[in-house]
């Protein structure tokens, strides 16, 4: 696999600005979040200069995620001949981060497009050879979810053919009914020999994840999971630190990161790792379109468990015996999950 790291935002958005600002023929970019008042990296009107100039760009946003993105920016892309288009449905959300240019080089993984997020670490890998074609028809299958027409895209969705490899696509839509996600994880966790290493930002585990990772502990399996001191979100931050507690009494390590990490990945026994756009929430499992990339190359997950150690450098082990849950937590925790349940009821 031909592949290279970025571990946090802004590496990240230099690299796919270099990359579109070399794009000869075609723009591909699927965001959750997408803005148009980037500062050093003007995304915006990039891609609105590239359509100009005659490339294929198309661009697939979530409706939520990308809210403040106004109808006055969608209408100059447009102008310009980018097509635009956004997922809404209700509850479900349109999760993933894609950029794929010239159909040879992708971008997958937790980067957003948005000016909060600058200094954020992050994983986002780029990709080149075999793997692109798999990516562009990930992201055919989401333009055509969107609505789009494009017959030439279009028709990139059945040209890609089984080929062995040690990596490959995960995709998971439960729009479409492919829980992907939630197979995948079940399958490396219970069959995890000697270590689990996880990281997310938003911690709140379905209690088959919990069930799981204990499992695991009675296995002997060592688990480490790293997650941010602080997130964007401050009820998240409250959900997270009573799983957090819950679960290190079981005997999961937990490592406090003092930045915010928005990174999204699963490493098992340090020999198959996935990085993506999923959290370990039940929103990514039950309600969120997510992509990710999982991989038993030996060079890929070496590399991933080496930003690990890097990442462990600047954070704190998670001791129970010094916290102490606040009252409000033991409200808010069962109101989150219980929420889930019905909003998995009124979906089904």
């Amino acid at each position: 696999m031909n592949y290279k790291f970025f571990t946090n935002s802004e590496k990240a958005w230099k690299a796919m600005f270099e990359t579109i600002s070399n794009a000869k023929k075609s723009i591909y970019l699927e965001m959750y979040i997408f803005e148009d008042n980037m500062k050093e990296f003007d995304f915006f009107n990039l891609l609105k200069e590239k359509a100009e100039q005659g490339l294929q760009v198309k661009i697939i946003l979530d409706s939520l995620g990308s809210a403040d993105l106004k109808d006055d920016a969608v209408f100059e892309l447009e102008k310009a001949g980018v097509e635009i288009l956004t997922m809404s449905y209700l509850l479900h959300r349109a999760h993933r981060k894609v950029l794929v240019v010239d159909e040879r080089v992708a971008f997958v993984g937790g980067v957003n497009i948005y000016q909060t997020s600058r200094f954020w670490n992050d994983l986002m890998v780029k990709i080149k050879g075999n793997l692109v074609k798999k990516v562009t028809a990930s992201f055919t299958k989401s333009y055509m979810n969107a609505g789009g027409k494009d017959p030439t895209l279009l028709s990139k969705n059945n040209r890609t053919k089984k080929i062995k490899m040690n990596t490959w696509i995960v995709e998971h839509s439960p729009v479409s009914k492919k829980f992907h996600l939630k197979r995948i994880y079940k399958q490396y966790l219970n069959k995890a020999e000697k270590s689990i290493i996880l990281i997310t930002p938003y911690f709140i585990p379905r209690r088959w994840i919990r069930a799981a990772l204990h499992q695991a502990i009675l296995r002997k399996v060592n688990i480490e999971v790293l997650i941010p001191k602080s997130t964007d979100h401050f009820f998240v931050d409250r959900v997270n630190y009573f799983y957090i507690y819950k679960l290190s009494k079981l005997g999961v390590r937990f490592y406090i990161e003092k930045e915010m990490n928005h990174a999204k990945a699963m490493i098992i026994d340090k020999r198959e790792a996935m990085i993506g756009s999923q959290n370990l929430d039940f929103l990514s499992f039950d309600f969120n379109s997510e992509v990710g990339i999982f991989s038993k190359d030996i060079e890929v997950v070496s590399k991933l468990c080496s930003i690990v150690e890097e990442w462990k450098k600047d954070s704190i082990l998670f001791d129970y015996k010094t916290y102490k849950p606040k009252w409000f937590d033991y409200v808010l925790s069962p109101l989150i999950n219980l929420s889930s349940f019905f909003y998995r009821i009124f979906l089904d």
